[in-house]
């Protein structure tokens, strides 16, 4: 079994970002970055299905941006990938969603892969469209914001995150692409040995124009942080007196209730 899994390196959702010159991105320097965190649960899930299946499954980590996103993947790597492909691109950012996954799609077109893993988003772009463009590409079945994931016999039951809180189970066979929700799995932390083993692996660099990737469909004018509001307002009291108390601020606020 071939398994390929797409990363992303993303800013520290902690760090305080600014807008670059352009007005379409966010300025790197100062930036501490990591491993997209439901990139995490996809590599994990990934490696799991690898142990699961014994030491036959080959698990590849495929990567598009600027060197550094070299760290995300060295630590996908030590959870226990074998190898590394990164598509070395410092305008990542200028690429939108189905340009990336055209990349990655042309990249996988031949290599038989049986499953591909993503993350169901990324922290700082989230667009949710990248996993499921790959599969159309790629012409593979697709199930995404998995929080289980069970494999047998080239057959996949997967069950899916809705909205209010339901689950749903899917069937579907390999090969297909399935995106990875926020608490799927325990992403284990490398250990120091994994670490290490890195060293050895293979991590493959190629160029952007290695592959295809098309024009964009969305083009990203303008970029910008939302300006600060005014406080909420907070009421206290039982139910009945902050009922009450609403009623009064949204006749003095609104014409809403009369």
């Amino acid at each position: 079994m071939k398994i390929l899994v797409c990363v992303k390196q993303v800013p520290d959702m902690a760090s305080s970002v600014t807008i670059n010159a352009e007005g379409v991105w966010y300025v790197d320097e100062g930036l501490a970055f990591r491993l997209n965190e439901y990139d995490e649960y996809a590599v994990e899930e990934a490696v799991q299905l690898k142990e699961q299946l014994g030491g036959e499954p080959d698990l590849t980590i495929l990567s598009i941006g600027p060197g550094r996103v070299k760290e995300a993947m060295r630590r996908a790597m030590a959870m226990g990938a074998d190898r590394g492909v990164h598509i070395v691109d410092d305008e990542y950012y200028k690429k939108d969603s189905h340009q990336i996954a055209s990349m990655i799609a042309d990249f996988a077109k031949d290599k038989d892969f049986d499953l591909v893993f993503t993350g169901m988003q990324s922290q700082d772009r989230g667009s949710g469209q990248v996993g499921p463009a790959i599969a159309a590409q790629l012409d593979y079945a697709c199930v995404t914001t998995l929080v289980g994931f069970e494999y047998e016999d080239g057959k996949i039951t997967a069950t899916r995150e809705l909205e209010g809180g339901l689950h749903a189970k899917v069937k579907l066979a390999a090969p297909a692409v399935v995106t990875c929700q926020l608490g799927m799995n325990t992403p284990r932390y490398p250990t120091l040995p994994n670490i290490m083993k890195v060293k050895k692996k293979e991590l493959l660099e190629f160029s952007p124009d290695d592959f295809a990737s098309g024009d964009a469909l969305v083009v990203t004018e303008s970029m910008y942080v939302p300006e600060k509001k005014g406080a909420g307002l907070v009421l206290e009291g039982d139910a009945g007196e902050v009922a009450g108390k609403l009623l009064d601020v949204l006749k003095e606020k609104t014409s809403i209730v009369k």
